[in-house]
């Protein structure tokens, strides 16, 4: 790969990488609503959480000791593609009776390899930066933005490309096309440059292989307050990609709504929270250097509680649709807030041979046991107020959703010490 090139194909290999995710990610409940499993959208979101407490690990363990990094990126994209394409041919053949068992099957082979790829991609960007003498922490943040756009891009392709009449938010189309991604990068994976493999990281034990000796930071009194609020924090990471949507598309039974942009478009409506994503991503400098990590991690806390209730005080029409838009709006803040200043946290108070276990961990709590956990919680409050209630009510979901996030916020204020300050008064 010649150095004038290396960004190029980078960012090319995370466009594809982030596509594959957003062709489905926002609009899957949608489609689940659509056929009748509606109430088993908790169950297909989970399973990202599931699948992200082992399998990124058991790859990562691959691609150090056996294999190089770009080949376990192609051999995962290539069984994610191949099962998320199954999963929309099977619904296709499937017609009107489309069953829960083989389709999860399905989804869930596709979202167990794909999940280890973000990780992966991290690896081979990182080892073309070090071929080329560039420094990674200045060189990767340009160009993972790319990632973002190629999710938001894909996002607004299921959201305006109709095929057979039925736009791809509504229809299996949505899981081919990640498929087709999938596969389109399993093959480019192959050109990118070699990573090394480290065999001498045999003689690690099986605690230190895993990433387990982090674990040992939960003795420390906040550490263990900061990590048990990551998986509180984090149990509202899938509710709005499994809800908003299927949400949005429920306005469709009012016919004085059915036509409205929010409400036919749902999938671009939700494309401004990635769009936010990406430029909050700038004001984490200025912030963490104002307030500090504590008001920081506070401000995303707050924001997820704006998120969740904005959407239950909005509505399709005007004016009402402002406050969608500012949930999304929103939604920037409450992601990138906690999720980047929070690794930040995990960087600057661990020692360097737990560093990347800690990070680990860090991720092992907000988006595997946090998301889980929070997604199969969610689930049942929807089940409650929507699916089983006499009287559905999306906007009770929303409120409890929002009560939940401000709660937590308040714990945290409480319970978690600004580091800065603690180093100040010892």
């Amino acid at each position: 790969m010649k150095k004038s090139n290396v960004k190029i194909r980078l960012i090319l290999m995370l466009f594809l990488e982030f596509g594959a995710w957003g062709a489905y990610l926002t609009s899957l409940g949608r489609y689940l609503g659509n056929i009748g499993l509606g109430s088993q959208i908790k169950w297909f979101f989970a399973m990202q959480g599931i699948v992200s407490i082992f399998m990124p690990t058991l790859m990562g363990i691959l691609a150090d000791r056996a294999m190089q990094a770009q080949k376990v990126l192609s051999l995962c994209h290539a069984i994610s593609g191949i099962s998320m394409a199954g999963a929309g041919i099977y619904c296709m053949s499937a017609g009107s009776a489309v069953e829960f068992t083989p389709l999860f099957i399905l989804y869930s082979i596709g979202v167990a390899f794909f999940m280890p790829t973000i990780a992966l991609t991290n690896s081979v960007s990182y080892n073309a930066f070090a071929q080329e003498g560039e420094d990674p922490v200045v060189a990767f943040p340009p160009i993972r933005v790319f990632g973002t756009i190629g999710f938001i891009c894909s996002m607004l392709l299921t959201n305006f490309l109709h095929i057979k009449g039925v736009a791809m938010q509504d229809s299996y189309t949505q899981l081919i096309s990640s498929g087709i991604i999938s596969l389109v990068l399993a093959v480019y994976a192959l050109t990118l440059p070699a990573c090394p493999v480290n065999k001498s990281q045999g003689k690690q034990s099986f605690a230190e292989a895993l990433g387990l000796k982090a674990f040992s930071l939960f003795k420390e009194g906040q550490f263990a307050v900061f990590f048990i609020f990551s998986m509180l924090l984090g149990a509202s990471l899938q509710i709005t990609n499994g809800y908003a949507n299927t949400f949005l598309g429920s306005f469709a039974a009012d016919p004085a709504l059915a036509n409205t942009f929010a409400v036919k478009n749902s999938n671009a409506l939700i494309a401004i929270s990635q769009a936010s994503e990406t430029l909050c991503i700038l004001l984490i400098p200025f912030c963490m250097k104002r307030f500090g990590i504590k008001k920081v991690i506070l401000i995303a806390m707050f924001a997820w509680v704006l998120r969740f209730a904005f959407f239950g005080l909005g509505s399709p029409a005007f004016p009402g649709v402002l406050l969608f838009v500012l949930s999304c709006i929103v939604y920037g803040v409450a992601f990138d807030f906690f999720n980047i200043s929070g690794s930040l946290y995990v960087e600057q108070n661990t020692s360097t041979d737990i560093r990347s276990s800690a990070q680990g961990l860090f991720m092992l709590m907000t988006n595997g046991l946090g998301a889980t956990v929070g997604t199969l919680a969610a689930g049942a409050v929807v089940d409650a107020v929507v699916y089983k209630a006499a009287v559905p009510s999306w906007s009770t979901a929303w409120y409890i959703f929002a009560a939940y996030a401000l709660v937590v916020g308040i714990l945290f204020m409480i319970l978690f010490k600004d580091p800065e300050k603690a180093r100040r008064a010892a």
